[in-house]
């Protein structure tokens, strides 16, 4: 009985973390779609597609709680910093590999981008992390980040992007 009691549970377990990554991929697609619908002057499909997305936001979060994997801020840190750390030294480094064997320029760009982003967002969340364990909340100035490949910088927004070029114009105030 209870091998049977521990399969469910962890079956369980399973399917809210596929649930998860489920809803916050469509979080994030409907934000992208929304984007587009926007640009392409459907406001209101804009609108529908945001208000949605906020919907799977919920979901997602519900399936994290339930989940038990919010814990305090310490530990939040701890676990975004062995994230970011893990794309920075092991999974973008492995997909810029096979991008560049297979001859994917965009992919190549594009994880570039993102490595670029998470070595600072590491050492943000290490800087973050230090500063709450001495229950103190962390100096930190106004945020920019790169609407083309999410560069961030802390203090103010550069002439140019030094990871992809773009113009300061194109960061976004945190």
């Amino acid at each position: 009985m209870s091998y049977e009691v521990a399969s469910v549970r962890k079956m369980t377990e399973d399917n809210l973390k596929t649930a998860f990554a489920g809803e916050s991929q469509a979080h994030m697609r409907y934000l992208i779609f929304a984007k587009r619908a926007e640009a392409e002057g459907f406001h209101n499909v804009a609108r529908m597609f945001i208000a949605i997305s906020y919907a799977e936001q919920v979901h997602a979060s519900n399936h994290f709680n339930a989940l038990g994997l919010l814990r305090g801020s310490t530990d939040n840190l701890q676990m975004a910093i062995e994230g970011e750390t893990y794309e920075v030294n092991e999974m973008y480094p492995a997909f810029n590999a096979v991008a560049q064997l297979q001859e994917e320029k965009g992919a190549v760009q594009t994880i570039n981008f993102a490595l670029q982003a998470e070595k600072i967002h590491a050492s943000m969340y290490e800087k973050a992390k230090q500063a709450v364990e001495m229950s103190k909340d962390i100096q930190l100035g106004s945020v920019y980040i790169c609407d083309v490949c999410g560069y961030t910088v802390e203090g103010e927004a550069p002439d140019r992007c030094p990871v992809c070029g773009a113009s300061g114009e194109k960061f976004k105030k945190f």
